[in-house]
């Protein structure tokens, strides 16, 4: 059954491409249904993929093919929560190496714009640590990060 609320997620004519690399990357996501225009639209003709229905890591989105009016921006992201290095390590890999970018603070963009926060839960963590001081420690350290190193987070809090 299809959820009341979903992410709707604009993309220039990509939606199939980034759904079907997302399932290739992350646990628990697949490509739903793939809906392709009835009649010609602003930016594509009949037949077009218009619509792809996907879910990432159990959260249901809309792909729409949309055209170029309105790209991605940093408004909205996926934080995806990691328990080991590793993890970390294949997430940020698989979207910075499939032409992504990286950016600070744990935060990337994968090639169709779409912004990811990979974040370990250590980091999570230690930024709510009750001893104030540690989680100052944390978050200094991770602000001189691209891809959230979770031993320097721990030696951070360790002081």
């Amino acid at each position: 059954m299809t959820a009341k609320n979903r992410i709707c997620l604009w993309y220039d004519g990509t939606a199939e491409d980034a759904a079907n690399f997302y399932a290739t990357v992350f646990p628990d996501t697949r490509v739903d249904s793939v809906q392709r225009a009835p009649a010609d639209y602003p930016d594509g003709k009949q037949g077009n993929v218009l619509v792809v229905e996907f879910t990432v890591m159990g959260i249901e989105c809309i792909g729409l093919n949309g055209g170029p009016q309105f790209p991605q921006s940093e408004a909205f992201s996926f934080q995806v929560a990691t328990d080991t290095q590793e993890e970390t390590d294949r997430y940020w890999n698989a979207i910075v190496g499939n032409g992504g970018a990286e950016s600070m603070c744990g935060w990337c963009k994968d090639k169709w714009g779409l912004n990811w926060q990979i974040t370990p839960r250590a980091l999570t963590d230690a930024m709510a640590n009750p001893d104030r001081a540690a989680a100052k420690r944390a978050m200094e350290a991770m602000m001189t990060m691209r891809r959230i190193d979770i031993a320097a987070i721990e030696a951070a809090v360790k002081g």
